[in-house]
């Protein structure tokens, strides 16, 4: 780094990419980043979340934060959807199909993808 000036717009072109954790979102999407959910590749799909939040114009609405151990190990990577109001939804084994799902289907459309969440028999 040479200046501010250069420091600033590393910042801005980044700003899309950077994990939003305030903010009064009215859903929040948490993935679990602990080393067993970054060795399942929770990497990838915490990058996938993100992106695709920002590229439907969803950053208002929904915000994308990372957490450490949610303590289902055998289900990483998991992804919980926190909404006002509603239960706690988490989805697991998530890769970056089924968190292009978790976007269009539940975030964008409303509606839980219940073939991605924990079995009820395991809850």
């Amino acid at each position: 780094m040479k200046s501010l000036a250069e420091l600033k717009a590393i910042k801005e072109k980044m700003k899309d990419k950077v994990v939003l954790r305030e903010g009064t979102a009215q859903i929040r999407v948490v993935v679990g980043m602990a080393t067993c959910g970054i060795a399942a590749g929770a990497r990838p799909v915490l990058s996938t979340l993100v992106d695709l939040v920002n590229q439907n114009g969803l950053s208002e609405k929904v915000t994308v934060s990372q957490t450490g151990c949610i303590g289902l190990c055998q289900y990483e990577p998991i992804v919980e959807v926190f909404e006002a109001g509603k239960e706690k939804v988490t989805y697991v084994k998530v890769d970056a199909d089924k968190a292009k799902r978790i976007v269009e289907e539940h975030l964008k459309g409303g509606k839980v993808v219940a073939d991605c969440t924990i079995p009820a028999e395991n809850a």
